[in-house]
This record gives structure tokens, C-alpha cells and sequence, in this order.
């Protein structure tokens, strides 16, 4: 190995150091939007575009200060909650991209909706579990979009708060599928009760995709359609007034969108920074039941082993920043990928090779970590260039990305997944072990992680919102999507006992899903710990 191969990410591709600044928090931000328009099947720079057409409404209306703020995060992020329940949302509506994307097409109270509904809902199963799935939600569809709405709502919230956002935007992004007429959910908000902000979001969100597919007559038409039931009506003049102008022109959209930001002047402490990286990373994480918690793990096992290898503490940091936010690129698979229990098309295989590809192409979008995208995007990439996206090999691979590499493979194996159990710790080293013979993990940083994976955390004391220990381990396997059957079985407990500790632990946290529940843990750090041997 190459004594200066610990060293050769520390650098931006341009030669510039990467220590030169730190980052805007719109850039976080921003960055963050581009992972969103991949869940949303939408072109990379949707929310951005969205965002300054926001921006631009916001000033032919005169919104003050306070409601700009709100259209512009708002702006970016107003889809945040829908990926934190993509796994939900993708049992019964199938593909959750395809059907986001499609939904851009069609009035959500209209006929249109109502058969795009009817066509997606269990179109993933067999015949006759779809005709059964199908039965089900037209006797209960309201009463499930509303849960899966309110649910939706409450994530954004808590997940904008974590990414640093003011509390006026976490609240606006509760109105993110309210309407103007008041057929909105989930508390059905009309009129002026929306926050001015978040009704400029609303146009522009769907005025984009029409501005950029259609032109200016399709996107003016569908502005007066809407007008008066989902658009606010002072809102669709003044857009279909100014649409010709409204889709942004400038090459560089992301360089304007930061520049409007309203704190575009305050770059990110250095504990803001790894803060704002931490909640990415939880973020994506949410994507589907078995990998909650799995980026905090990786950035912990992946620190403690550059450490043991002698790395500096510069480099240490490094290693754990891009151990948070090594996944965003998964946004851009669907959750019935993710979850599929057999064997992976070709299609499929190689849609799930390109997400580090996409992570570091979102990730290099900020300056400041570029560094940290290209070492991002290496955790699947191999010694003997079997790993993808790029099939690097040998010394191309720096000491690092060997170590992030072997991080990430350890606690991909000691988490369940669709297609196979979780594997013991014992278990999960032969077989990253078998890989070090095959060439195909490196020897030392393999070892660096197994020995980081032994080490136990402290004794907790008492536990958030008065949990007791064995509500601890329930939650931190509904967190993953355990049903009270499988609770029951892993921890040796009466099924009933089971369905009555997850009601108690819903009480307290005052949730009613698993999602809100993973939040919950992830927030308090009940999840993403290193596994007890």
C-alpha cells in the first residue's frame, strides 16, 4: 500500500483544498433537494428551479421576510416527509417513484388522480393479493392517505428542525399537501389559514414540472384549472401574468438558488456542519425499515477504524462525514428494489450500482465536499475492481475508502434485509474475512473495523420519555419494521406482550407509526449504535 494514499482525499478535484471554507447551510440544503428530485423521479435541479420560481412569486406579491424564508426552504424541502415513509407508501401504491412522478400530471382531487390511484395500488403483487389490496383501500382510503399524510407531515417537520430550519418553516411544511379549497390533507387547511409561503410553494412545485414539459400554455392552463381549488386564485394571476418569465434562465441554477438564500451569508460551524450531515444521513436512512440507523453506524466504525490505522484527526472527521452521507444516491432507487426478496433484474442490479454514482455527484455540487462526494461514492468499489460504479481497483483505492468500504459491508451484514437475516457478528467477520483472501477487501482496514465493532458503548442511565429497557428493544426493532409477531420471536415474548409494549411506546412517544417511532429513536440515538457482539 502506498504510504500517501491515506492523504490523496483530503484534496477537491481541482487540486484546492477542501479545508479552504466550510459550507452555506442553503448549499447543505440544496444538495439535499437534488436527493429529493431523485424520489420524486423528477430531473436533478427540480427543487431548485421550483425554488426560484418561488422566489420570483414571493417578490411579484410582496411576501415579507419572514414568509420568504418559508417559500424557499419550504421550497426545497417541501417532499422531505414523503421519503421518510417511501417504504409505506410503496406497499400499497407499488413503484414510489413512478407514482410520484406521475402524480405531477393530474389534480390530486380530480377523476384523474382518483384512476391513478386505482392503477397503482398493489400493482406490485400477485392478482389476487392486488384485487384483495385493492378491495381494501376503496372502503379505507381516506382513513389511509390520511395517516400516510399526517405521517408524511410530522416527518418533514421534525426532519426540517434537525437540518437547522427555522420553526416557521418545520410548521409550513405541515401544509404541504393542503389545498386552497380546503379538500386537502391532513387537517384540511383552506384559504388564507396556509401559510402565504407555503401556497407559493405549492404553484411552483407543479409549475415547474409544467413550465419545463409543456411550456407556458401548458403550464398557464393548468394554473386556472387548478385555481380556486388546489392554487390559491391571486397566486395563479400573478403566475400565469408572469409565466413567460417566471422558468429560470440562468445556466447556473444552483448559484442563484444560493445566492436568494436567506442566510446566504452564514457558512456552518464545524459541529453545524456534522450535525447537518448526521440528519442527511438519517434521512436517507428512513428510505426503507432495515437500513434505519445503518449511516451512524458506518461513520462510527469507519472514525474508530482510521483512528486505529493512525489516521489524523482531519482525515478521522473526513472518514465519518462521509460515512453519514455515503448513501443519498439510494433516493434514486425504488423501495420495491429495495425490498425484493428474490433476484434482482438487470435492470434492477444496475440501477442499484448507480446510487453512489448519484451520491457523489450530489454531494460534489458543494465545494467544500467534494472530497467528501468522492470518497462517498467509493464505499462499493473493490480491490479487485469488481465494485461499481466505476470498478476502481488496487492502489486507486486510497487507505480511506478501503476503510469505508469495509465499514459499510460489515453493518450491511449484521442488518436483516429483505433477502436474507441478519448475520451475527461472528459470522459477518468470516465474511469479510472471505473477502480479504478473494482480494477483494483490504486486509488491515477489515481488521480495523472488526476490532472497532467489538468495542461496547457505556451503560445508559435512564432512557427518553421513560422507556424501560425492554421498551428500548422493541422499539429499535419496530423501528425496522418488525411486526409484533416478529418482536415476539426475536426477543422470546408472548405475541400479546409484544402488541403491548409497542402500544406503551407509542403512548409515549405520542406517535402512531412506525415511522414516527424511528424518528423518535434516531433523534434520541436508540438506533445507529454499534451491535453488541
Amino acid at each position: 500500500m502506498e504510504l500517501a494514499a491515506p492523504c490523496r482525499y483530503l484534496w477537491c478535484v481541482d487540486g484546492a483544498p477542501s479545508g479552504d471554507g466550510r459550507p452555506r447551510r442553503a448549499e447543505l440544503l440544496a444538495a439535499l433537494s437534488l436527493a429529493i428530485d431523485l424520489g420524486l423521479g423528477q430531473p436533478l435541479e427540480h427543487m431548485l428551479r421550483s425554488c426560484l420560481i418561488g422566489m420570483k412569486l414571493a417578490d411579484l406579491v410582496g411576501a415579507d421576510p419572514v414568509e420568504r424564508e418559508t417559500a424557499y426552504y419550504g421550497g426545497l424541502l417541501a417532499w422531505i416527509g414523503c421519503h421518510a415513509d417511501s417504504q409505506e407508501f410503496a406497499e400499497l401504491l407499488g413503484d414510489d417513484i413512478e407514482f410520484r412522478a406521475a402524480s405531477y400530471e393530474v389534480d390530486w382531487r380530480g377523476p384523474q388522480f382518483a384512476s391513478l390511484l386505482l392503477r397503482h395500488v398493489g400493482s406490485d403483487r400477485p392478482l389476487s393479493a392486488h384485487a384483495v389490496k385493492l378491495a381494501s383501500f376503496v372502503a379505507h382510503s381516506r382513513a389511509q392517505m390520511i395517516e400516510l399524510i399526517s405521517s408524511h407531515c410530522r416527518s418533514a417537520g421534525n426532519l426540517a428542525g434537525r437540518l437547522g430550519c427555522s420553526e416557521q418553516v418545520s410548521r409550513g411544511l405541515t401544509y404541504t399537501f393542503e389545498r386552497w379549497d380546503g379538500s386537502g390533507l391532513p387537517s384540511g387547511a383552506e384559504g388564507a389559514q396556509i401559510p402565504l409561503g407555503m401556497r407559493i410553494v405549492h404553484l411552483a412545485d407543479v409549475g415547474e414540472v409544467h413550465l419545463r414539459s409543456g411550456g407556458v400554455d401548458a403550464a398557464v392552463a393548468m394554473a386556472r384549472q387548478r385555481s380556486g381549488t388546489q392554487f390559491d386564485p391571486a397566486l395563479v394571476s400573478v403566475f400565469c401574468e408572469h409565466a413567460q418569465d417566471l422558468m429560470p434562465t440562468e445556466e447556473d441554477v444552483w448559484q442563484r438558488a444560493i445566492q436568494l438564500a436567506p442566510d446566504s451569508d452564514q457558512v456552518l460551524t464545524e459541529g453545524e456542519l456534522d450535525a447537518l450531515l448526521e440528519a442527511m444521513g438519517d434521512f436517507v436512512d428512513l428510505k426503507s425499515p432495515w437500513t434505519v440507523g445503518h449511516s451512524r453506524v458506518v461513520a462510527e466504525l469507519a472514525a474508530q477504524a482510521g483512528t486505529g490505522l493512525g489516521l489524523d484527526g482531519i482525515q478521522v472527521g473526513a472518514l465519518r462525514r462521509a460515512g453519514h452521507v455515503l448513501d443519498l444516491g439510494r433516493m434514486g432507487v425504488p423501495n420495491r428494489v429495495w425490498g425484493k426478496a428474490s433476484a434482482l433484474s438487470t435492470a434492477e442490479t444496475e440501477r442499484v450500482r448507480l446510487h453512489p454514482y448519484l451520491t457523489q455527484r450530489i454531494l460534489a455540487r458543494v465545494d467544500a465536499l467534494r472530497a467528501i462526494a468522492q470518497l462517498a461514492g467509493a464505499h462499493h468499489e473493490r480491490l479487485d475492481g469488481s465494485g461499481y460504479p466505476q470498478g476502481t481497483a488496487g492502489a486507486e483505492l486510497g487507505l480511506a475508502e478501503r476503510i469505508l468500504a469495509a465499514a459499510d459491508a460489515y453493518q450491511s451484514l449484521r442488518e436483516p434485509h429483505p433477502h436474507r437475516p441478519a448475520l451475527g457478528a461472528g459470522r459477518a467477520a468470516e465474511v469479510l474475512r472471505d473477502d480479504v483472501r478473494a482480494g477483494r477487501l483490504d486486509g488491515p482496514s477489515v481488521e480495523a473495523v472488526l476490532a472497532a465493532a467489538g468495542q461496547r458503548r457505556p451503560a445508559r442511565g435512564a432512557w427518553p420519555a421513560g422507556l424501560t429497557d425492554r421498551e428500548v428493544d422493541v422499539l429499535r426493532l419496530i423501528a425496522r419494521g418488525c411486526s409484533a409477531g416478529e418482536v415476539a420471536a426475536d426477543l422470546q415474548i408472548a405475541p400479546k406482550t409484544a402488541r403491548n409494549h409497542i402500544e406503551h411506546i407509542y403512548v409515549k412517544l405520542n406517535t402512531s407509526n412506525r415511522t414516527g417511532a424511528a424518528l423518535f429513536a434516531l433523534t434520541h440515538g436508540l438506533v445507529g449504535v454499534l451491535l453488541p457482539q
